[in-house]
């Protein structure tokens, strides 16, 4: 049986509906004692003296949703979780909005908060997502992951 791989790609910023939405279609696993959720939001940095206004992000979209779906049976192998869910904007996310929504539910919080934390330092790790940091001037430099 082939497995299916998911597009881990949202146009533009990920909004708050749709975060709560995914959360409450979880109600109904009643064996998960725990969520935790990761909200990446872009930054308005000053750099140069210049302000970020917004992230423009890109993605080699086959091979990063490739690295996920990895990255999901490494995590299933390694920590008992119930579920993971991972959400990466594509295009314009302007300061203050939500870029990156991951998901992790388990039995246990402690599991849930481990799974995370290694989900997420494995995407900025090795996942080919690339950000353009836009400034108010219109000028822009591409994003280094820290």
């Amino acid at each position: 049986m082939e497995t299916k791989i998911k597009n881990v790609f949202k146009e533009g910023a990920i909004s708050p509906d749709f975060i709560a939405n995914s959360i409450a279609k979880h109600q109904s696993k009643t064996q998960i004692g725990a969520h935790d959720i990761f909200l990446g939001q872009v930054r308005a940095d000053k750099i140069d003296g210049k302000t970020v206004s917004a992230i423009e992000y890109t993605a080699y979209e086959s091979m990063a949703n490739q690295k996920c779906h990895e990255l999901r049976e490494n995590t299933f192998s390694k920590y008992e979780i119930s579920c993971m869910h991972i959400y990466q904007s594509l295009g314009r996310v302007k300061a203050g909005e939500i870029c990156l929504f991951v998901f992790v539910s388990s039995p246990h919080r402690r599991v849930a908060f481990e799974a995370l934390e290694y989900v997420v330092e494995e995407i900025k790790a090795h996942v080919p997502i690339f950000g353009r940091e836009l400034f108010e001037d219109d000028s822009y430099q591409w994003k280094v992951n820290t």
